[in-house]
């Protein structure tokens, strides 16, 4: 009985073995599931708008599986893929804000097959912070700290100019040193979304009533002296004194490396001294920069082979015309504009309070006759890319920015190439030489207008006003303090401060080659 109980228990053990051995067997001979390798962000990544719209996920499958069995899902969305090599990519395409899970699945192979599937979560937040800034800021001078302050929601930091502010709330404040062209307000978010503002800072000229004085006049006693008397009588509040004249001299001792290579720094005067004690007198500094009409610097470039930073010919000499022999520079050389930048921003670091530029043209004469080496536009561009050049590095040294003009620029821009609307776009006023000496017969239907110094200043200057309106910069003419075939005096003087003012142009510069000019015509400044 024992035996038969014992045989019994040895065949179900055996039984029990088999079948093991064939479900290891079958088991074995299904085909394992597979997952698939994802590569992109990782798992819970937060996408800013720029990543989403970029977004990409790599998909490599396991050994021996094939391709074909794999499909990819966002949200419950097939989404296209493209295969390279052994290599599934996968751009999921526009997604909106929020949550999203992206599944590789890989089918079964075979009745006995068993799918997978591999999952990576992500979300995105395209919205940037929202921003609230004034469309113009002021300031209430070039020199000084000047706070900036704004509203912006969502934001994780915010910089001004690239400095950090600091975020309290929904609210932020920065310092910068001086008051800059532009603000360049930049607010992030946690997913790293960007809020861009460039905002235009402006900063309202004070105004001057102005007269001229060279660099070597400032050493004559005789020059120098009466026009101080000027100032201390109220009668001009400011002083233009050149900073680089008309044959190229600059005069004080400059450090730039160019001006000191060919020579043009003269020492007639000292800049920081000579600003100190006007200053001190309570009366502010115009330099006057003569920019592309430059002798100096154009022989010395000619004959150091640097041809392409003089204006030439149309047969390839260099231009001298009524001015001499390579007295006029190239506007559209980057070296010429840089040197002529350079001493304007040296000048104002010095504490020139405004920079002036004259001969910011090129040569009266037809186009046809002047060949610009390197020229990319017209003449009237190069002017007004020089002139946007300089704004930026003379603002932020604290010193405004003006140019001097042709009184016929206003209605023929293209004879010497001065565009005044686009050139107000960048400079903080505009000098208009309306000079009536220099006008011709029949100039804005006045027939003599050195004769009638009011009506042809009044009637220019209006034109002015008309194709500057809408900018931030300001008219502030020359006048004429001398004789040239009429003689001037008081009268003719006062006659064109008056007709500049009932054009709303109070600021004024009088211009006298000699620095004799007729204090009688300028009343006292009232205190």
């Amino acid at each position: 009985m024992q035996t038969v109980r014992s045989l019994r228990v040895t065949i179900l053990v055996s039984l029990l073995l088999v079948a093991a051995v064939l479900i290891v067997g079958i088991q074995s001979l299904r085909p394992k599931p597979t997952e698939a390798h994802i590569e992109g962000p990782a798992e819970r990544t937060l996408l800013n708008a720029a990543q989403a719209r970029d977004l990409q996920f790599r998909v490599t499958p396991g050994a021996g599986v094939d391709l074909a069995r794999v499909s990819v899902a966002v949200d419950g969305r097939p989404v296209a893929m493209r295969q390279e090599s052994r290599h599934l990519v996968v751009r999921p395409g526009a997604l909106r804000d929020g949550g999203h899970v992206l599944v590789v699945t890989v089918a079964k192979s075979g009745p006995f097959g068993k799918a997978a599937s591999t999952r990576r979560t992500f979300s995105v937040d395209s919205a940037p912070p929202a921003m609230t800034l004034p469309d113009l800021m002021q300031a209430a001078s070039l020199r000084g700290s000047f706070p900036v302050t704004g509203t912006v929601t969502g934001a994780t930091s915010v910089t001004v100019n690239g400095t950090a502010a600091t975020v309290t709330g929904d609210s932020f404040t920065a310092t910068l040193a001086n008051p800059p062209v532009f603000v360049r307000v930049e607010a992030r978010d946690k997913a790293g979304n960007v809020q861009r503002r460039d905002v235009p800072v402006s900063v309202r000229h004070p105004g001057m009533r102005a007269v001229h004085l060279t660099a070597l006049g400032w050493t004559s006693h005789k020059l120098r002296d009466p026009i101080l008397a000027l100032a201390k009588q109220g009668r001009i509040d400011t002083i233009e004194l050149d900073i680089k004249d008309e044959d190229g001299l600059i005069g004080y001792a400059s450090a730039l490396p160019q001006a000191r290579t060919i020579h043009s720094a003269t020492g007639y005067y000292d800049a920081r001294k000579v600003l100190d004690e006007l200053h001190g007198l309570h009366i502010r500094v115009v330099g006057r920069i003569v920019a592309f009409r430059d002798p100096k610097l154009g022989q010395w470039a000619w004959k150091n082979g640097h041809r392409d930073w003089v204006i030439q010919t149309s047969d390839g000499k260099a231009y001298g015309g009524k001015y001499g022999a390579m007295s006029f520079t190239n506007p559209f050389n980057a070296d010429v504009r840089r040197y002529n930048v350079e001493l304007a921003t040296e000048a104002a670091k010095l504490g020139f309070d405004d920079i002036l530029y004259d001969y910011v043209r090129r040569p009266d004469g037809k186009l046809s006759g002047f060949h610009f080496a390197g020229a990319t536009g017209t003449p009237e561009q190069a002017i007004v890319g020089f002139v946007k050049e300089s704004r930026e590095s003379v603002r932020a040294a604290g010193a405004f920015l003006g140019a001097s003009v042709y009184g016929i620029a206003a209605t023929r821009p293209t004879e010497i190439a001065q565009d005044i609307p686009q050139i107000a776009q960048y400079a903080d006023f505009i000098a208009p030489m309306v000079y009536p000496s220099h006008w011709g017969p029949g100039e804005y239907n006045v027939p003599n207008p050195n004769k009638n110094p009011y009506a042809i200043v009044k009637r220019s200057l209006a034109d002015f006003g008309r194709i500057t309106k809408g900018t931030d910069s300001q008219i502030m003419p020359w006048l004429q303090d001398f004789s040239l075939g009429v003689t001037y005096g008081p009268a003719q003087v006062a006659a064109q401060i008056r007709a500049a003012h009932e054009n709303g142009m109070d600021s004024f510069l009088l211009w006298n080659a000699q620095a004799r000019y007729h204090g009688a015509a300028l009343a006292p400044k009232k205190k």
